[in-house]
């Protein structure tokens, strides 16, 4: 199962109310987070989960509602004497941007690994789990995430059988071990019936709608997407500044086929971003606006 919390869901400035964009997720013992706004250590705290697990960080962008709460969390990190290694991920000029920001964090008793991303799309493969990273529109160069868990199939004892599999390596190819014999190597897909629907979560924000995001979103369990202004007049301005209106979002998450969208990056003007979900729900039925803890548990479907 993937837990996900939406740490900080404010966009531009922190409110007393609105910490600033943060998402963390957490499987199978570690954690990944994307974006670090200020206010993202709080909300870490808040919800009772652990810095130490952290093992990937994923930026969109620069802009400093994004990152702003890096210095301060390496700090917290380095004061729980991690040793293991940090990946960091995100747009072109990664390390420039996180060593200036170590002015005041220089000294840490771990590396910290760097993937610049430089493609339109790339995929990482970590411990269980693949990050898939998508160039979106914004006003400098961003990028949105994918979170993906696969499922192997169900074990098959007539198709271990036809493929003379002997009964001492089941368990281990069931487990996605591949094995070298001398005569023949044995494969998990000899054991196993077809793959089954795994978990995936998409990532979104400061960007303009594109075909792009609903091909990295389609079937998504759970779509989070910047809504940054929730009246649908805001359009020209969304244009201008490269955001997304309520309305916006929620047509790309009935194009993309996904179970639920969570909207999130609301601008300060936005104080009760429930006030327009009736409106927005005539699109997409399955919206709800973010806020600052909401959390959720994805499960593999029976």
């Amino acid at each position: 199962m993937l837990e996900l919390c939406l740490l900080g869901c404010g966009g531009m400035m922190p409110l007393p109310y609105r910490k600033l964009t943060s998402l963390m997720a957490r499987y199978n013992g570690k954690s990944v987070l994307i974006d670090c706004g200020e206010g993202t250590q709080v909300g870490i705290r808040e919800k009772g989960w652990s810095f130490k697990p952290i093992e990937v960080i994923c930026f969109t962008h620069y802009h400093a509602d994004h990152i702003s709460g890096l210095p301060g969390l390496l700090l917290t990190l380095g004061n729980a004497q991690r040793t293991e290694s940090l990946l960091m991920v995100g747009p072109k000029g990664l390390a420039r941007v996180v060593n200036a920001l170590r002015t005041i964090a220089p000294d840490l008793p771990f590396p910290i690994e760097y993937r610049e991303l430089k493609e339109k799309t790339e995929s990482i493969e970590m411990d269980g789990y693949r990050i898939r990273a998508f160039r979106v529109n914004h006003n400098v160069v961003c990028y949105g995430y994918t979170l993906e868990i696969d499922r192997a199939g169900k074990f098959d004892v007539d198709r271990a059988r036809e493929n003379e599999v002997e009964v001492k390596y089941w368990s281990r190819l069931q487990k996605g071990e591949i094995i070298p014999l001398p005569e023949r190597t044995l494969t998990p897909d000899m054991v196993l019936g077809p793959a089954r629907k795994g978990i995936k979560c998409t990532y979104t924000t400061d960007t303009r709608p594109l075909q792009t995001i609903v091909e990295a979103a389609a079937d998504s369990d759970l779509f989070i997407c910047e809504g940054m202004y929730g009246d649908a007049e805001m359009k020209e301005k969304a244009v201008e500044k490269k955001h997304m209106t309520f309305q916006e979002a929620a047509y790309l998450a009935k194009q993309a086929n996904v179970k639920q969208l969570w909207l999130t990056h609301f601008s300060p003007s936005v104080v009760y971003p429930e006030e327009y979900l009736p409106e927005v729900k005539k699109i997409f039925p399955a919206t709800s606006a973010g806020k600052d803890g909401k959390s959720i548990t994805l499960a593999f479907e029976e």
